[in-house]
């Protein structure tokens, strides 16, 4: 059942009985898509489907496998994503022409678990910087999890408080993007709990909070630069009042996006924001707002640096750089924090080390591993990263009992066919893994908290 305050706020926004009772039947009894988007900087095989509209690397599934089984899903060839989310892709490359300017700097905001941020660095690539913020602990965590998987090393997960970023990042990025927490109406037919804590008081105590975080959001992004808005929520005070309090109060302008009429998304204008309602009945996913404004004012050079705070990183020794160089694709800065070794990309090397200077960074470009004396420990990271030369190791294609044995962190059964020492694991030639050979037995380099239990 739904709350009847729900139904009047949906009645009001779209004024047609009919057009409520589809929506509302959809919510209570719609099948649920599965959708996967592929990481194109991993050209291997991934579950297959029909296209996703709005997104080139979008895929729905005709059933839900198991993807905690899936060696593809483990290595990062491809995010499990709600179809309707992977939307704010479509904005942003529309409102950048096409072409992705060198050196861009996008914030996302609201990041966790990383469905949205890993669909902005892939569309960036190694030409901008994507930093991930997301200001609760524990869902930086998973986040920085899933930005490892993801492998394109593009990316920095920090968790700060939005006001962090307006106070010591004014004005410093060309993209912002703030996917709201918000009261979830659009998840009513995934979620029993998103139904029961609906109520008015939480719809009008998320646009208070959804205000402050898009305040400080707006402080960091630059004159000319594009702001993305996004909910996963139908009400108009979370959405389209929003949108008007922001035109309202800052100097927004209207950026063109292209939606065709056959995608079935709800789209219209209000003040200087193009405004886009996924509705459940309508278009083959979640519900979803989202809307899109350009920050008007003077266009001018990029806002330098802030004085660092601190200074995180240490130098690596020549030698050292000599030996782990070589196991990654491309031109990439080297530098270490504490004992552990990070590969940063030259190109985007300047911006790192200040996100790094003036924000809480949990996680950054590609965690290479640990020395210990002359011996190298490969990391995770290393070997889920989309640069990851796999020709500079010693590599074993898993069979599928391997596979789970691995992702377990048991023994692997045939210790036979591993070289003695490091091996480069691999599943259809993705690599998954290290594991090590020491003599008769394996020592699984998968971290603990990656462990499945099936």
């Amino acid at each position: 059942m739904f709350s009847t305050d729900f139904i009047r706020l949906l009645e009001e926004q779209l004024g047609d009985p009919e057009e409520v009772s589809r929506l509302l039947n959809a919510l209570e009894n719609g099948s649920q898509p599965t959708s996967i988007r592929v990481n194109p900087h991993k050209c291997h095989p991934a579950p297959t489907g029909s296209d996703v509209n709005w997104c080139r690397w979008g895929r729905y599934l005709a059933e839900r496998p198991s993807f905690t089984r899936d060696g593809h899903f483990h290595a990062g060839g491809y995010y499990v994503q709600e179809a309707s989310s992977m939307f704010v892709g479509h904005l942003l490359e529309q409102s950048l022409g096409g072409e992705v300017p060198e050196g861009v700097r996008l914030l996302d905001m609201c990041a966790a678990p990383g469905g949205k941020s890993t669909l902005y660095s892939s569309i960036v690539g190694h030409r901008g910087v994507v930093v991930a913020n997301e200001v609760i602990r524990n869902r930086a965590l998973t986040l920085a999890d899933n930005i490892t998987r993801w492998g394109v090393g593009n990316t920095v997960v920090t968790s700060n408080d939005p006001s962090h970023y307006a106070s010591s990042l004014e004005e410093w990025f060309d993209v912002v993007a703030v996917d709201a927490p918000c009261s979830g109406e659009g998840m009513f037919r995934k979620s029993e709990e998103a139904r029961r804590d609906w109520s008015l008081d939480n719809v009008r105590l998320c646009a208070a909070r959804q205000r402050r975080i898009v305040a400080d959001a707006w402080q960091a992004l630059r004159p000319g630069g594009v702001f993305i808005y996004s909910t996963c929520t139908f009400n108009r005070a979370e959405n389209e009042e929003m949108m008007e309090w922001l035109c309202g109060e800052f100097d927004c302008e209207h950026v063109d996006i292209e939606c065709p009429e056959e995608w079935n998304i709800a789209h219209g204008r209000v003040a200087e924001a193009e405004c886009f309602h996924f509705y459940p009945h309508r278009t083959e996913g979640e519900g979803l707002f989202a809307a899109i404004v350009r920050k008007g004012g003077e266009v001018g050079t990029k806002r330098k640096a802030p004085k660092a705070r601190k200074n995180p990183f240490g130098e690596v020794d020549r030698k050292v750089v000599g030996q782990v160089s070589g196991m990654l694709e491309g031109d990439w800065k080297f530098a270490s924090i504490g004992e552990t070794i990070y590969a940063y990309p030259t190109a985007l090397w300047s911006d790192i080390r200040t996100l790094s200077e003036q924000m809480s960074v949990l996680f950054a470009g590609v965690k290479v591993g640990e020395l210990f004396g002359k011996k190298f420990k490969p990391d995770h990271s290393l070997a889920l990263s989309a640069h990851l030369r796999v020709d500079a190791f010693n590599s074993y294609e898993l069979s599928a009992e391997e596979l789970h044995c691995y992702l377990r962190r048991e023994e692997l059964p045939n210790v036979g066919g591993l070289t003695e020492g490091l091996n480069l694991l691999l599943w259809e030639g993705q690599p998954v893994g290290f594991t090590k050979r020491i003599g008769p037995r394996t020592n699984t380099l998968l971290p603990k908290e990656w462990r499945i239990f099936i």
